[in-house]
């Protein structure tokens, strides 16, 4: 079946991964294990409501202090992930190349109102037609209807719509919200995949 949209994530697909790589580098900055410290600060960044701008920066942040520990501002702590966000270009070019083709494109991301703030730095919206965040959704990947949200605000059919997640639990709900998927792994595997599809 021809694809009409493509929904690409942008942490760890669009630019790289650089919420895990600053908790990471946090983690080692106070000498903690660097895993432990990312899934606490992930569910964090869910439970404190920041992800779903329910809740703000300063709560996440310090929901992640009472829990582990560490003793910083949030602007060290944020910087240590902002400037790891960093846009993958050849990502972009194959979004430019799939909008020349008719292609819709769109960004559907668990994000905070740091994607605005990234975006205002790198300008990497204006490749996209649309851009959902859950920050301004108030709603997440972890739901499933999400989906169906996304692909009524575009118009398009789920089984005429590629979904691209570094994430497998979300690439699982959108392919049981019957959007075709690819689970990102690396470029190789991502490009091959597009030009199976016809869009690279």
């Amino acid at each position: 079946m021809m694809i009409r949209a493509v929904l690409l994530d942008f942490g760890g697909v669009i630019a790289e991964e650089g919420f895990q790589q600053g908790l990471y580098a946090i983690a080692d900055r106070f000498g903690l294990d660097q895993k432990r410290f990312f899934h606490l600060a992930n569910e964090a960044v869910y439970n404190s409501g920041y992800v779903t701008g329910t809740g703000s920066e300063n709560d996440f942040w310090n929901e992640v202090r009472e829990q582990s520990g560490i003793i910083t501002t949030d602007d060290e702590l944020r910087q240590e992930i902002l400037t790891r966000f960093i846009p993958r270009q050849w990502v972009l070019d194959a979004v430019d190349g799939m909008h020349q083709q008719g292609i819709i494109t769109a960004i559907l991301s668990d994000q905070s109102d740091w994607l605005d703030q990234l975006d205002a730095r790198y300008h990497f919206f204006q490749y996209f037609d649309a851009v959902f965040n859950s920050f301004h959704l108030g709603k997440t990947k972890r739901d499933p209807t999400i989906f169906a949200d996304t692909l009524k605000a575009l118009k398009v059919d789920a089984g005429k719509t590629l979904f691209v997640d570094d994430n497998i639990g979300h690439t699982d709900r959108a392919t049981a919200a019957g959007l075709q998927t690819h689970h990102f792994d690396g470029s190789d595997r991502f490009m091959k995949r597009l030009q199976e599809l016809d869009l690279g």
